[in-house]
Formats: structure tokens, sequence, C-alpha cells
């Protein structure tokens, strides 16, 4: 993904979230291999709040599905969630908020991880920034 495309939807879905009046956001965007291309922490955000971003995106590359996914399945298959969450070292966050972006085509470019505000709240100004990049949001 290109640093100017997750430039785009972070800022989008920063917009989206002040349009909305939500509480502060951490938001990120990482690449199809899982590395940081951009982030942002609002000011008034909490200490551990981009992690929990991070973490959003983050479980949704390693596992292919997006966060809200991975929450609905940590209710059927606790015990498989809880090992994905060992083998990433504690990095996975299953809420939702994390969500895959892909192409027209369907091919997975990235994820972003919103928190902030409520999970379906980060979700939706996730979208947003994805749509406003031509992409593809990938909720579950």
């Amino acid at each position: 993904m290109k640093l100017d495309t997750a430039r785009t939807i972070v800022d989008a879905a920063q917009k989206k979230a002040r349009e909305m009046g939500l509480k502060p956001l951490a938001i990120t965007v990482l690449d199809a291999r899982g590395a940081v291309r951009a982030f942002i922490a609002e000011d008034g955000t909490s200490l551990h709040r981009g992690d929990v971003a991070i973490g959003k995106a983050y479980g949704a590359i390693s596992l292919g599905i997006p966060s809200r996914a991975i929450g609905e399945r940590a209710e059927k298959q606790a015990y498989f969630v809880a090992a994905i969450s060992h083998i990433t070292g504690g990095k996975m966050v299953p809420v939702a908020g994390g969500v895959l972006i892909r192409d027209a085509s369907g091919e997975l470019l990235g994820a972003i991880g919103i928190s902030g505000d409520t999970s379906d709240n980060d979700e939706t100004a996730a979208c947003t920034g994805i749509v406003a990049a031509g992409l593809v949001a990938e909720t579950g």
C-alpha cells in the first residue's frame, strides 16, 4: 500500500470521526504484511489507545478476517482465539474496529484499526476512510 493511500484513509476516517463527534481516536493503517504505513493519535487519547488500534488491524491481517469476525469467533472458539493471541504475542484485539482493505478485484492491501470510541463507531470511521480512498472495506 502506498503511503499516500494510507494517509487518505487516515485523513478521511478522522474527518468522519470529527463529523460524528466521536471521542479522540487512534487510527492506524497497516499494509498486507502487517507493517505500519500511517498512524495518528488525536489529542486526548489515552496512553495505550494506539496499541489497541494497531491490535485491531494486526489481528485482521494475521487471520485474514476483520476484527469483528475474530470477536465473534472468540465467543464460539475461545481456545483457538486464545492460541492465536499467544502466537502473536498478545498483539491481537478481537473487537470491531479492525477492517480489511481490499482493492476492487479483492486483493488484500492491508487493514485499518481504530480505537477510542465504541467499537461500532470506530468501525464506521474506518469504513469511511477506506471508501474515500476508492477501496473496499471488509468488516465481516
